[in-house]
C-alpha cells in the first residue's frame, strides 16, 4: 500500500513536470492525474516485467534509462 503511495505522490509531480516539459497546456489536476496514471501503469508494468524478465530485462532496462539520459542532456546542452 505504501508503494502505491509513493507512486501517486511521485507521479503527480512527475505530472507537472512532463506537461510543462511537452509544452502542453493543461491544468492542474490534470496535469497530476496524467502523471499519476502514467506512474501508476509504469510502477506495475515494469514490476511486471522485471518479475517475468528477471535481471536480463533489467539490464535491458537500464540501457535505455541510460540513453534517455544521454539524449536529455544533449537537448539541454543545445
Amino acid at each position: 500500500m505504501a508503494a502505491v503511495l509513493l507512486l501517486v505522490v511521485i507521479g503527480a509531480a512527475a505530472g507537472l513536470l512532463a506537461t510543462r516539459l511537452m509544452g502542453m497546456d493543461a491544468d492542474l489536476p490534470t496535469a497530476m492525474l496524467i502523471g499519476i496514471v502514467g506512474a501508476l501503469v509504469g510502477g506495475f508494468a515494469l514490476r511486471l516485467i522485471v518479475t517475468v524478465g528477471g535481471w536480463a530485462i533489467t539490464f535491458v532496462l537500464a540501457v535505455l534509462g541510460a540513453m534517455v539520459l544521454i539524449w536529455l542532456w544533449q537537448q539541454v546542452k543545445r
